[in-house]
C-alpha cells in the first residue's frame, strides 16, 4: 500500500463553544491508503481535551511510514490490530487508519461498508444539530437558522436551565443535552428534574468523567436517560457504565476506529446499555463512518458537515434530520479533489 495524508484546519459556521471552551475553527487529519486502482480514505480530527494534536498523528506517521504500508490487506479487522500495536499512544490516528483501510477494503469488494456489516439502512434514527453555547439571542437564532426535528444543546453553565427554559419556549422540537462534565452531582440532582419537565429527550455526560459515585446517585432518580461520552472512550469503559448510565455514546475517533467500535455496540447490546454514535465534528469523510452504524443505533449525532463552513467530501445527504449515503463502495463518499494536492 501506498500512505497519503493532509492536515486541514476548517472553519465552523459559527464559533463552537461548550463547557470547557470556544474554538473558531477544527483541525483535522485525513489520510489516505491505495493499493493498484483503489484508494481508501480516513479522517482524524483533533481535540485538545485529549491532547492529540494533528502535528503529533503527521510526525507518529512520518516515523512509520513504511510499516503502515507494508502491511497485506486481506481483512480490516487484523488491520486494525496491527495499528493499535503499532500506535499504541495515538488512538485519533489508529481511527483514521482503520477507516481508510474499511473503505479500501469495501472498494476492493465492491460493497458499501454497511452491507458488510449486514444491516440494511432503514428504520433509521435521525441526527440532531448541535446548538454551542451562546447568548440567548445566538442561540435562538442559530434554531431558527437550522429548523430542525432534534437539537442537542450544550450546557454546563451557571444559567443554563434559563437558556434551556427559553429555548424550549422557542422550538417544539426534540431537546438533547450535553453537560460535557460540567455539573456537581447536587446541581445535577437539582436540574434533573427540571430537564425531565421540559420533555428532554436524554442528557449526555452530566458529571465529570470519574465522577462514578455521583452518577449512581443521578441513575437511582433521573427520569431522563443519561448517556455517557467522555467516561466511556474505549471498550474497556462499557462496562464500568453499567449501573452508571443508561446508555454509551461511542466516538469513532475516541475509541480509534470502526473495528474497535463494532466491539464495543456487541458488548453494549449484551449489557442492555442504549447505544448512540457521535461525532468530534468530523467533515463528511469521518461522518460517512458514522452514517453506516444507523442501523444498530438508537441515538445519533452526526451533524459536523453542518456545522462546518466548508467541506472536504460529497456523498452524504441531509434532509430534516435523515441522513443518506449513497450506495458507492467503501465509505460512499468522493473527496473534493481541490482539497489534496
Amino acid at each position: 500500500m501506498n500512505l497519503y495524508f493532509w492536515s486541514h484546519n476548517l472553519p465552523f459556521k459559527h464559533p463552537f463553544t461548550i463547557s470547557s471552551g470556544t474554538k473558531t475553527h477544527q483541525p483535522t487529519l485525513i489520510v489516505a491508503l491505495q493499493l493498484g486502482s483503489y484508494v481508501g480514505f480516513g479522517e482524524a480530527p483533533a481535540i485538545n481535551y485529549y491532547n492529540i494534536t494533528v502535528e503529533q498523528m503527521i510526525a507518529d506517521l512520518n516515523a512509520k511510514q513504511k510499516f503502515v504500508e507494508k502491511f497485506a490487506l486481506t481483512d480490516p479487522e487484523r488491520y486494525w490490530h496491527y495499528l493499535h500495536h503499532l500506535f499504541p499512544a495515538n488512538p485519533f490516528l489508529v481511527c483514521a487508519l482503520d477507516m481508510a483501510g474499511w473503505d479500501l477494503w469495501g472498494k476492493m469488494k465492491g460493497l458499501p461498508i454497511y452491507k458488510m456489516f449486514q444491516t440494511p439502512m432503514d428504520n433509521l434514527p435521525a441526527t440532531d444539530y448541535t446548538i454551542g453555547i451562546d447568548t440567548i439571542e445566538n442561540m435562538l437564532a442559530k434554531i431558527d437558522e437550522k429548523p430542525w426535528p432534534i437539537y442537542k444543546i450544550k450546557m454546563g453553565i451557571e444559567n443554563d436551565i434559563d437558556l434551556l427554559h427559553a429555548i424550549r419556549k422557542h422550538t417544539s422540537s426534540k431537546i438533547r443535552v450535553d453537560v460535557n462534565g460540567g455539573w456537581t452531582t447536587d446541581e445535577a440532582l437539582r436540574k434533573l428534574p427540571l430537564l425531565a419537565d421540559m420533555d428532554v429527550e436524554l442528557v449526555e455526560q452530566p458529571l465529570h468523567k470519574d465522577n462514578w459515585e455521583g452518577m449512581k446517585k443521578l441513575m437511582e432518580v433521573s427520569q431522563v436517560p443519561l448517556i455517557a461520552d467522555e467516561s466511556c472512550v474505549f471498550e474497556s469503559d462499557v462496562e464500568k457504565c453499567v449501573g452508571h448510565f443508561h446508555g454509551i455514546n461511542i466516538k469513532l475517533t475516541k475509541c480509534s476506529g470502526i473495528t474497535p467500535a463494532r466491539r464495543m455496540i456487541a458488548s453494549a447490546q449484551a449489557k442492555r446499555l442504549q447505544i448512540m454514535m457521535g461525532s468530534m465534528n468530523e467533515t463528511s469523510i469521518g461522518s460517512a463512518a458514522i452514517v453506516h452504524f444507523l442501523p444498530q443505533l438508537k441515538y445519533v449525532d452526526v451533524d459536523g458537515p453542518l456545522l462546518l463552513a466548508h467541506d472536504l467530501a460529497t456523498g452524504l445527504q441531509y434532509d430534516n434530520g435523515q441522513v443518506t449515503i449513497s450506495s458507492s463502495p467503501g465509505l460512499g463518499i468522493a473527496p473534493n479533489a481541490a482539497d489534496f494536492h
